[in-house]
């Protein structure tokens, strides 16, 4: 397949206007393929020559114009359109597609739990073409108009509102959109349906998870209403599709996608088991983030994949910022620090960092690759920034400028800023040049000297280029009849680079820069407000300015600066203390996935997890009056996946419950025997009547997972030859056999398999696309080996082996991060 480039697109765009599709998709001609056929209206302003992007099972037939084109012409994805005239053209193609089993295209799914099948489209970047033939391409925007024939009792989701005649489902035709954004769900799906201002709303799933959905249907349509009018108080330009429907649809790729007036959704955010109220925040997060996305993205589109950041890295600020201000879910900016922000970090200490707004993306695979760290977390802690800089009203009006001058068209950075600048009297341009067109992260560190009369002064080591403007917050120790607390003395407010010194009054216990998590930057302490931090940490007042504190700490073991069993020591000294959610999830899957399984020597990992086992339990003590059930339940979690022992975890599910609650729903259960495959306390026959009690797609992942953890020969070469021998695993099954794999525990069994890993890891992403590379190179790298021969084994695999670009990204991220762990290990700073 070839893929776009950007001097191509930018050709075929002075070139042509397309100005409708009309799409007829056939979904009843048997379980391999469909039948897809296209009518493109379009126009070329000059003679020449041009192509049209399909890649059909069967190319059936083309006609330009009324004359028959010869399908052999198709040369992989291209088909050539020869000697175009100025003037109105109209383009026939028919063909048979294949459904997909990765999650890219036309995804076909049959639930284990009823044997009902449902399909859905995912079309992002340059997937549309497994649909429909198409100029694909952002910024060559059209109207759609589409038809779908179904099998009887199913119902078809669009762009736009559906009607049914016949077995035929035509959606209204959509405004102008980019082909990226055409979306299709059609099966027995179960909905839930209302209306808000007019407009109506729609939720639909699987109907084995009906039940779920109708459980949570009033929250969902709470948060999805209070967004809604959230929205339309900052923008003035209104919402502008017919409808807004969201489908949690199966063995989803993402998070969600933003396809106009059908959002998709992966349905594990349909809860079947318990969460926490900062899990029930991150679906609400993702709804604000979608709906975000009908202004960013969908009104105005980029206009070619170097602007990715004007699409997510607004969403996910406006999805953070719009919860916050408009529904129950208050300390979101929390979360966004501990879990996301991190995220964007460590993407940019990587070698395949780039700058939020990049130069040039040569074409679309390189692209693909973008949709990361940087183009999330850091965008939109950038613009979180900017907002702290520019000032909420400047922004909002610079953006709703924006939507004015570029409604169902496109942009680019360039246009964006220029709408910025026009409402404010700072220099929005250079900002924009320091901050999106540059790469890495700056480091704040603090310099307290002694002054007069027993004051103090502030300076600022400033590590970087980037202009900050930061909070510092000031904590002295409570002096009251309890103690153990700090108390903010004063927040100052700070603009970086900052030359001289700024009085600070007497010394205080604690001085913290960037309090508030303004900035994109990471920041050290003074020794002083160091051993203040690590005997009081727990005293701080408010979550935020601990989840920076914990950040911070964090990027001190990463950069070799703190050593892994300090960050130990503290979590285990402050964490049972802590209220925050988000904060206890966050420093648990650190100490955890990366200090106790990578950064921390096998000989040293037993006692490790020995430390958070009992700091699990001393969680789980603490909440035994109920009071506080998904602290709870974070704690009963990482209890079972730290267990070195598979007794208390057995009884647990012996039992069915964990002593004083919570009882083990499928997700415990399926997490215990997990942990119990592991230590070789389990085997096939309890994995499959756990999978008989629980025979749902989640209980096929639980047992698929299950099974590749097994401690036995045989198990892992099953494993194996299921993940890379054949291509019959879907995207899911394939993420779930390989996260059972690799085992610390097991590193002698599997070590053999570490340089196979290489050679069929690029296998099969050559033969199967993107999305498995994703999962082959996240999930199935041995990232629990952590040694030099790994390591050379992975750098001759990028120099020699030519693994597709989206395998090549991840491969050099996992190394990268190996190497990092390495150098922690060896007590090396970074």
């Amino acid at each position: 397949m070839s893929v776009l480039t950007r001097d191509e697109a930018q050709t075929r765009a002075e070139l042509l206007d397309v100005h409708r599709y009309t799409i007829e998709l056939d979904l009843t001609t048997g379980d391999e393929t469909f039948d897809s056929r296209t009518l493109i209206r379009f126009s070329a302003r000059t003679d020449g020559d041009s192509f049209v992007e399909v890649r059909p099972d069967e190319l059936r037939s083309v006609t330009l114009d009324g004359h028959p084109l010869d399908p052999e012409a198709l040369d992989g994805n291209r088909l050539p359109l020869k000697n175009l005239t100025a003037g109105e053209h109209e383009l026939r193609v028919h063909a048979h597609m294949r459904y997909s089993r990765t999650g890219e295209g036309m995804h076909r799914f049959t639930d284990p739990t009823d044997g009902e099948t449902y399909v859905y489209t995912q079309l992002f970047m340059d997937d549309v073409q497994r649909v429909f033939a198409a100029f694909d391409q952002p910024d060559l925007k059209a109207v759609f108009e589409l038809s779908v024939q179904a099998p009887e009792g199913w119902t078809v989701l669009a762009n736009g509102i559906t009607e049914q005649a016949d077995g035929v489902w035509k959606a209204a035709p959509t405004p102008l959109i980019s082909t990226y954004l055409v979306a299709v769900a059609a099966g027995p799906w179960h909905s839930v349906r209302t209306e808000h201002r007019g407009l109506p709303f729609g939720l639909h799933c699987r109907r084995s998870l009906a039940p779920h959905l109708d459980a949570d249907a009033e929250e969902l349509f709470d948060i999805t209403h209070a967004c809604y009018d959230r929205y339309h108080e900052k923008f003035d330009e209104p919402y502008p599709f017919d409808s807004y429907d969201q489908a949690f649809v199966p063995e989803f790729n993402e998070g969600a996608m933003e396809n106009p007036g059908l959002v998709t959704f992966r349905d594990e955010f349909v809860y079947r088991s318990a969460v926490t109220d900062t899990e029930r925040q991150t679906r609400a997060m993702v709804i604000a983030h979608e709906m975000a996305h009908m202004w960013f993205g969908d009104l105005v589109t980029l206009k070619w994949w170097d602007d990715i950041w004007l699409n997510e890295s607004f969403a996910e600020y406006m999805g953070y910022q719009t919860l916050t201000e408009a529904t129950r879910f208050t300390d979101t900016w929390t979360d966004f620090g501990v879990t996301r922000k991190s995220w964007g970090y460590d993407a940019d200490q990587r070698p395949s960092t780039h700058p939020v707004a990049p130069e040039a993306v040569d074409d679309t695979a390189s692209a693909l690759l973008n949709f990361d760290g940087i183009s999330y977390a850091k965008g939109a802690s950038v613009l979180r920034q900017l907002v702290a800089w520019l000032g909420d009203k400047d922004f909002l009006a610079g953006i709703n400028t924006h939507f004015a001058r570029h409604k169902f068209a496109n942009a680019t950075l360039a246009d964006f800023i220029d709408s910025l600048a026009g409402a404010t009297e700072r220099d929005v341009h250079a900002w924009a040049d320091a901050w999106l067109r540059t790469t890495g992260v700056d480091t704040l560190t603090p310099q307290v000297a002694p002054g007069e009369n027993g004051t103090c002064t502030l300076t600022v080591d400033h590590a970087g280029s980037r202009p900050h403007h930061i909070a510092v917050g000031l904590y002295d120790r409570d002096l009251g009849d309890d103690g153990g607390h700090l108390v903010l003395r004063e927040r100052l407010h700070l603009d970086l680079p900052r030359n001289g010194a700024h009085p600070i009054g007497k010394r205080p216990a604690l001085l913290l820069l960037n309090d508030g998590d303004l900035t994109y930057a990471k920041v050290r302490f003074d020794p002083e407000s160091f051993e203040t931090i690590r005997k009081e940490l727990s005293g701080l007042p408010e979550p935020l300015t601990r989840a920076v504190v914990w950040n911070a700490l964090r990027d001190a073991v990463r950069d070799g600066e703190l050593a892994p069993a300090a960050y130990l020591e503290t979590a285990r000294a402050h964490l049972p203390l802590e209220t925050d959610l988000a904060v206890v999830q966050g420093v648990l899957a650190f100490a955890s996935t990366y200090i106790a399984d990578h950064y921390l020597t096998p000989e040293e990992r037993p006692a490790a997890l020995a430390t958070l086992s009992d700091l699990c339990r001393d969680l789980i003590r603490r909440t035994e009056d109920g009071d506080n059930p998904g602290l709870r339940l974070i704690a009963v979690r990482h209890r079972i996946d730290v267990a070195a022992h598979p007794d208390t975890i057995a009884a647990w599910l012996a039992d069915g419950t964990v002593p004083g609650g919570p009882e083990l729903d499928p997700e415990l259960r399926w997490r215990v025997l997990a942990r119990l495959a592991v230590l070789g306390a389990t085997d096939e026959a309890a994995i499959a009547a756990e999978l008989e009690r629980d025979p749902s797609a989640t209980g096929q992942e639980g047992a698929a997972r299950c099974r590749a953890a097994l401690p036995d020969p045989e198990a892992k070469a099953r494993a194996w030859q299921a993940m890379f021998g054949s291509d019959d695993l879907s995207n899911y099954l394939f993420t779930a056999t390989s996260r059972g794999f690799w085992q610390p525990e097991q590193a002698d069994l599997v070590r053999t398999y570490v340089p196979r890993y290489y050679t069929d890891a690029v296998a099969v992403a050559g033969r199967r696309g993107p999305a498995i590379a994703e999962a082959a190179g996240r999930w199935a790298f041995p990232a629990h080996a952590v040694d030099a021969e790994n390591l050379r084994l992975g750098e001759e695999c990028l120099r020699d082996a030519g693994p597709i670009p989206a395998l090549r990204r991840k491969l050099v991220d996992q190394l990268d991060d190996l190497a990092r762990a390495l150098r922690v290990r060896q007590g090396k700073e970074i």
